[in-house]
C-alpha cells in the first residue's frame, strides 16, 4: 500500500498545477486544523452543557452558511470568469449575487428571530447569547462567500487561499486567548466561531484592485437557471453532515448531557478524512481540469484513476487508523469529554467516508444538470438518518448508525441516478471535474 501511495504521489507531481492551487489547499488545511483546535480548547474549558450548546451553534452555522452561500460563491466565480474571458466587467454579477445572498441571510435571521424563544430553549439550552452569535455568523459568512466568488472569478487565488488561512488563523488565536485567560462562559467561544470570516475578508482584500469593474447588466439567469435546486441540495448536504450533532444533543436526557458531548468529540475526530479530502480536491482536481482543457484525454483518464485510488487509500487508511488509535488519540485530546471505543470510531469514520462518496456522486449529478435528482438523494439520506435513529434506543449507537445509514442511502441513490446518465452521455469528463474542483466542504 505504501508503494501504491508513493506512485500516486509521484504521478500527481507530474501534472501541471494551475495558479493558486497550493495557496487554496494550504488555506483549507489551516482552516480545517483551526476547527480541531477550536474543539479541543473549548472542550477543555466548557461544561458538557455549554459545549453541547456551542456545537449546536457550530452545526447551524455550517449548515446554513455554506449551504446557502457556497452555491452563490461558485456561480459568481463562474460568471465573473466567463465575463473576464469576454473582456467584460464582473461588477454587476457580484452585486446581483450579493443582493440575493443578503435576502437569503436576512430571511434565515428573521425566521430565527420569530422563533427566538423556542430556539434559545430547545437548541441552545437557554443560552440566548448563542442566538446572537448565530446571526453574526450567518451575516459574516454571507460576506465571506460572496468575496470568495469574486476573488476566484477574477483569478485572485492567492487572496482566496489567504482568506481561508486567515479565517483559521484568527479563530485559533482567539481560542488560544480565551483558553489562556480561563474563559468558561460560552458566549465568547460562540463569537470566536462567528466573527473570523469578516476579519478574513478584510485581510484578503488588502491591496486588491479591479474586482468590481463595470460591465453589462446581470440578470439572475446569468448566475444559474436552477439556483433554487442547487441551494436546496447544498443545504441538505450540509445538514446530513451535521445532523447527528442535533440528534445526540436533542435526544439526550439531562443525565446524558456528558455522553452527548463525548459523541461530538468523537464525531470531529472521525471527520479527519473530510479534512484530508479537501486537500486532495484542492491539490489534484485543478490539475486534472488543466489536462482536460488541453485535450490530453488519455492523461486525464490516467490521472482520474489515480485520483480515485488516492481517495480510496485515504478513506481506507482513515477508517483503519480511527478504529485502532482513535480512542487513544481522543482520550489524549479531549480527556474528560471522551469515552468512545473502537466500534464507535469505526462506525463514525465509515459514515464520514460514505458521506464523502455521496458528496462526490452528487457533484457528478450537478455536472449533468440533474439538480433535482441530487437534492432527492440528500432527502433520502436525511430520511434514512431519521428512521434509523427513531428505531434505536442507545443514544450514541442510534446516532452513529443513523449517520452511516444516511451517508450510504444518499450514496446509493446518487449512484443509481448518475451511472445510467454517464452511460447515456450528456457531459464531458471536463464537466465532471470542473464542478468539483472548487467545491471544498466546510468543516
Amino acid at each position: 500500500m505504501v508503494e501504491r501511495v508513493q506512485r500516486l504521489a509521484g504521478a500527481a507531481k507530474k501534472l501541471p498545477v494551475p495558479e493558486g492551487t497550493w495557496a487554496i489547499g494550504a488555506g483549507l488545511i489551516v482552516v480545517g486544523l483551526s476547527a480541531y483546535g477550536f474543539q479541543i480548547l473549548a472542550a477543555k474549558r466548557l461544561t458538557s452543557n455549554d459545549y453541547n450548546a456551542l456545537n449546536d451553534l457550530w452545526a447551524l452555522v455550517f449548515v446554513f452558511s455554506p449551504g446557502l452561500f457556497q452555491p452563490l460563491e461558485q456561480e459568481v466565480g463562474r460568471a465573473v470568469a466567463a465575463r473576464r474571458a469576454r473582456g467584460e466587467g464582473g461588477g454587476p454579477v457580484v452585486k446581483r449575487a450579493a443582493l440575493l445572498g443578503a435576502i437569503l441571510a436576512l430571511t434565515v435571521i428573521v425566521i430565527a428571530a420569530i422563533f427566538e424563544s423556542k430556539i434559545i430553549e430547545d437548541v441552545f439550552d437557554g443560552r440566548g447569547i448563542l442566538l446572537i452569535a448565530l446571526f453574526v455568523g450567518i451575516a459574516f459568512y454571507f460576506v465571506a462567500f460572496i468575496t470568495r466568488g469574486t476573488l476566484s472569478g477574477n483569478g485572485r487565488f492567492g487572496a482566496y487561499g489567504l482568506m481561508h488561512g486567515s479565517e483559521g488563523g484568527v479563530r485559533i488565536i482567539a481560542c488560544i486567548a480565551l483558553f489562556a485567560v480561563g474563559t468558561t462562559s460560552v458566549g465568547p467561544w460562540g463569537f470566536a466561531l462567528a466573527a473570523p470570516p469578516l476579519i478574513a475578508v478584510a485581510i484578503s482584500l488588502r491591496g486588491q484592485r479591479g474586482l468590481m469593474d463595470p460591465g453589462p447588466d446581470a440578470p439572475y439567469s446569468e448566475l444559474s437557471g436552477a439556483l433554487a435546486w442547487l441551494l436546496l441540495g447544498s443545504v441538505l448536504a450540509q445538514l446530513l453532515s451535521y445532523v447527528s450533532v442535533f440528534g445526540v444533543t436533542w435526544l439526550a436526557s439531562d443525565s446524558q448531557k456528558d455522553l452527548a458531548s463525548h459523541f461530538i468529540t468523537g464525531l470531529f475526530v472521525a471527520r479527519v478524512p473530510l479534512l484530508l479530502f479537501q486537500a486532495v480536491q484542492a491539490a489534484l482536481l485543478p490539475k486534472l481540469a488543466a489536462l482536460a482543457s488541453e485535450g490530453k484525454h488519455d492523461d486525464f483518464r490516467i490521472g482520474m484513476r489515480r485520483l480515485i485510488g488516492v481517495v480510496l487509500v485515504l478513506c481506507t487508511t482513515g477508517v483503519v487508523a480511527a478504529t485502532l488509535i482513535g480512542p487513544w488519540a481522543g482520550q489524549k485530546l479531549f480527556a474528560s469529554k471522551w469515552s468512545l471505543h473502537n466500534r464507535d470510531m469505526f462506525l463514525l469514520t465509515l459514515a464520514a467516508t460514505a458521506f464523502i462518496v455521496a458528496l462526490t456522486l452528487a457533484q457528478g449529478l450537478i455536472a449533468l444538470k440533474a439538480y433535482k435528482e441530487s437534492a432527492f438523494g440528500w432527502i433520502v439520506g436525511i430520511v434514512a438518518f431519521v428512521v434509523t435513529v427513531a428505531l434505536g434506543n442507545d443514544l450514541i449507537l442510534r446516532n452513529e448508525l443513523g449517520f452511516l445509514a444516511g451517508g450510504l442511502a444518499a450514496a446509493v441513490v446518487m449512484a443509481a441516478q448518475l451511472i445510467p446518465r454517464m452511460r447515456r452521455g450528456g457531459a464531458t469528463l471536463q464537466d465532471l471535474v470542473e464542478v468539483v474542483e472548487h467545491e471544498p466542504l466546510e468543516i
